[in-house]
């Protein structure tokens, strides 16, 4: 998978996710097999970029190449100084958010909104490529709702403005994230332009990932939910596509210990106040479906020191190792080990 000068390590990318695609999420799923992670998206606004939210979005300090950073916005003026300073803080790729379905997103004319003014699309696009030197992608969806699916159109907009991938998720805005994605629309877009396709959209599993890129032909998966609280599918999925055989599943001890330096890495990131409360759903993820977890998450939203969640970690891994070095789901998650 090459992205412009950048020749990615495989073709699996981390999806942006506003409130998780932060630098230690993204350090995290590199070290485990992801190719690329998006950021999350950063807002065109200037009058935002001296915040403490934007300055830490921007903070790539430390991350792997290649760094990829989504900027959102109707304006394409405005866009195009957000990509003008996002590359002066390093970003190497420049992410254009047309996916987003957020209702405040969309209430301002961004993200998957945009996907209903095609010519606005085109002089956003035009404005972004032609500001930076860097390579610029595009995320977008199917189309604004099931009667209005123009993925194909923007994706031509898209080639012909000079995009270097595109990036799209089988579900149209008014979809959300509810039902199942289709990759009908993706492999479409695939056959019909020559720059690289990403899919997106339910995508889980190996095998999923292998039907994907078989069925869409597209050049990559991108992965988002589906790595919350399980960073080492990247590595999984690697395996597979490159074998057709599955890895074992991480050993609790192994777990107990990428959770650990995760969340030592959230402290670091925001500082412990800020830290504690992000890291917690980050800790939910993780424990989902495991003996005990819904008692241990009850706790654990209780606790407001660094100090008092690590320890509450170590206890409830050392009591689920007790059942064996690999991981033991209940039935029901009112289960105490």
């Amino acid at each position: 998978m090459q992205i412009g000068s950048h020749i990615l390590k495989n073709n699996l990318i981390v999806a942006p996710m506003a409130g998780v695609t932060d630098r230690p999420f993204r350090q995290l799923c590199k070290s485990m097999g992801a190719g690329m992670a998006v950021s999350e998206m950063v807002s065109s606004n200037s009058l935002l970029w001296g915040s403490e939210k934007t300055r830490r979005r921007a903070n790539h300090e430390g991350e792997v190449d290649p760094i990829s950073v989504q900027i959102a916005g109707a304006d394409p003026v405005m866009m195009a100084e957000a990509a003008r300073y996002n590359v002066a803080q390093g970003a190497q790729i420049i992410d254009i958010n047309m996916g987003c379905p957020a209702k405040k997103i969309c209430n301002v004319m961004a993200g998957s909104a945009l996907l209903q003014d095609e010519p606005l699309v085109g002089k956003i696009l035009d404005a972004v490529v032609g500001a930076v030197e860097v390579p610029v992608t595009l995320k977008i969806r199917t189309g604004w709702d099931k009667q209005h699916k123009n993925a194909l159109a923007v994706a031509h907009i898209a080639e012909s403005a000079g995009i270097q991938a595109l990036a799209i998720h089988g579900r149209t805005r008014a979809c959300a994230y509810t039902g199942h994605a289709e990759y009908d629309t993706i492999a479409m877009v695939k056959a019909a332009i020559n720059i690289p396709v990403v899919a997106n959209g339910d995508i889980n599993t190996p095998e999923q990932a292998r039907r994907i890129l078989d069925y869409t032909g597209a050049d990559a998966v991108m992965i988002g939910r589906a790595a919350q609280g399980r960073p080492w599918i990247f590595r999984e999925i690697s395996h597979y596509l490159e074998t057709g055989k599955h890895i074992p599943l991480p050993e609790v001890a192994e777990i107990h210990r990428v959770l650990i330096d995760h969340l030592h890495d959230l402290y670091e990131f925001y500082g412990e106040y800020s830290g504690v409360r992000i890291a917690r759903k980050h800790i939910s993820w993780y424990t989902k479906g495991l003996v005990g977890s819904a008692v241990f998450r009850h706790q654990m939203n209780q606790l407001q020191s660094a100090e008092q969640q690590l320890a509450a970690v170590d206890e409830f891994f050392h009591t689920l190792a007790a059942y064996g070095r690999r991981l033991v789901y209940a039935e029901s998650e009112e289960l105490v080990a």
